[in-house]
C-alpha cells in the first residue's frame, strides 16, 4: 500500500523555514478530523523562533497555527460535521462542556490541558486537528463563494482577531472608555477593532510604523503615539486628558506591559494576549494603583461562533487588511523574512 505525501513547511533553524514532503496526516482518534488547508499564515508568535531561535529545535514542525480547509475525513465520535465542510480551523482545541469553555474562556480549556489545547503545523497542506467537535467552526458554503477580501477576513478568525477580541474583553472594554493598544501588530489592528466593537470614545495606538499607523486610524483609531517610555505616555496622556481606562498589551514583551501600565489611571485595567516572553513582573508592584490584570489564550471558538463570524460575514468589520502580503506554501521563507522585516502587517499562504 502506497503512503501518499504532502507537503509541510519546516522550522530548519532561525531564519530558515522549509518546505519537506512527509506522511500525509491520519486519524489518531475519534474525535479527529483530517483538514485539506485552502489557506494559512504567519503569526508574529511563529517570528520569535524564526527571528531568535527561542529554544526550538533544528529541524521540527512549524509553528503555524491558524488556516482555513475543507474537511476531508472525519473520526467516528464527529457529530458536528461532515466531509466538505468549509471551516475556520482555530489555534485552541476547546471541549465546549467544562467549566472554563462554559464561562467563555475555552483558549484554557479544563479537559483539553496545555499544550494539547494549541495547534502547531498548519503551514501545510493538510493537517489534523484532534479535539475537533466543537472547536472548528463551520462557515456557510465553500471558499469560491468568498472574495478574496472576504476569504482574508475569515482567515483571521483563527487567531488574531478572536485575539484581539480577548485583549479588549478581558480589560472589560466598555461603552465610552479611553483605550491604548500597544503593538501594532496584526493583534493590536484587531484589538482597535474590538475596542471600537464595544464602545470605546478614544482609541491610542501606540506604533512606530506610519503604514500600521494609517491602517490603525482607518480600522477605528482615533490617535497614534509613536514615543515610548517616559515620552510616550505623557504624549498618550496628553491626548485623552488624563489616564486610560485600558490598556490593551499585545506584544509579549516586558517593556510592553510597562507601556500598558504606565499609560492607565489609577483603578485601570490591562488585558494582556502577547504570549509573554519576560517572567519578572512582579503583579504585586501594581498594589497601590488597584490596577486589574486579564488575559491569556483566546477563545478563538466562542468569540467566532457567538458574533465575530457573524459580523466579518455581515461586513461590520473587515480584520483580513491585517493580511498585507500573500505568498505560495513554497515561499514559506520569503513569508517569514518580509514579517520579521517589517515589510508585511501579517502574511497570508495560499495552500489550495
Amino acid at each position: 500500500m502506497t503512503t501518499r505525501r504532502t507537503k509541510t513547511a519546516i522550522f530548519e533553524s532561525a531564519g530558515k523555514m522549509i518546505i519537506e514532503e512527509v506522511e500525509k496526516p491520519q486519524l489518531q482518534a475519534a474525535d479527529d478530523v483530517i483538514i485539506k488547508v485552502v489557506r494559512a499564515c504567519v503569526c508574529g508568535s511563529d517570528l520569535w523562533s524564526y527571528s531568535h531561535g527561542d529554544d526550538k529545535a533544528g529541524h521540527s514542525e512549524n509553528s503555524g497555527h491558524e488556516a482555513l480547509g475543507i474537511v476531508e475525513e472525519v473520526g467516528s465520535d464527529i457529530t458536528t460535521l461532515i466531509p466538505g465542510d468549509f471551516v475556520i480551523v482555530p489555534f485552541t482545541h476547546g471541549c465546549g462542556e467544562c467549566d472554563a469553555c462554559s464561562a467563555g474562556f475555552d483558549g484554557t480549556c479544563d479537559n483539553h490541558e496545555m499544550p494539547t489545547n494549541w495547534s502547531t503545523g498548519f503551514q501545510s497542506e493538510y493537517i489534523r486537528f484532534h479535539y475537533a467537535n466543537w472547536a472548528l467552526v463551520k462557515i456557510p458554503g465553500q471558499p469560491s463563494d468568498y472574495s478574496e477580501g472576504m476569504i482574508k477576513s475569515l482567515l483571521t478568525l483563527a487567531d488574531v482577531m478572536p485575539t484581539g477580541y480577548h485583549a479588549a474583553r478581558c480589560a472589560n472594554v466598555q461603552k465610552g472608555d479611553k483605550v491604548v493598544v500597544i503593538g501594532d501588530g496584526a493583534v493590536g489592528q484587531c484589538a482597535v477593532i474590538a475596542a471600537k466593537m464595544r464602545g470605546a470614545s478614544q482609541i491610542v495606538l501606540m506604533s512606530r510604523h506610519e503604514d500600521r499607523q494609517q491602517l490603525a486610524l482607518e480600522l477605528g483609531a482615533t490617535a497614534v503615539v509613536a514615543e515610548r517610555g517616559e515620552e510616550g505616555i505623557a504624549k498618550v496622556r496628553d491626548i485623552l486628558g488624563g489616564g486610560a481606562d485600558a490598556a490593551l498589551e499585545c506584544v509579549g514583551t516586558e517593556s510592553a506591559m510597562e507601556q500598558a501600565i504606565g499609560v492607565l489611571h489609577n483603578g485601570g485595567r490591562v488585558g494582556y494576549v502577547g504570549v509573554p516572553h519576560y517572567a519578572n513582573r512582579p503583579i504585586g508592584s501594581t498594589f497601590a494603583q488597584n490596577i486589574s490584570f486579564g488575559g491569556g489564550s483566546a477563545s478563538v471558538t466562542t468569540y467566532d461562533k457567538d458574533f465575530l463570524l457573524k459580523a466579518v460575514l455581515d461586513g461590520e468589520i473587515n480584520p483580513g487588511k491585517v493580511f498585507t502580503e500573500t505568498y505560495q506554501l513554497s515561499d514559506i521563507n520569503q513569508a517569514y523574512q518580509d514579517m520579521a522585516d517589517r515589510k508585511t502587517i501579517k502574511s497570508m499562504l495560499i495552500i489550495d
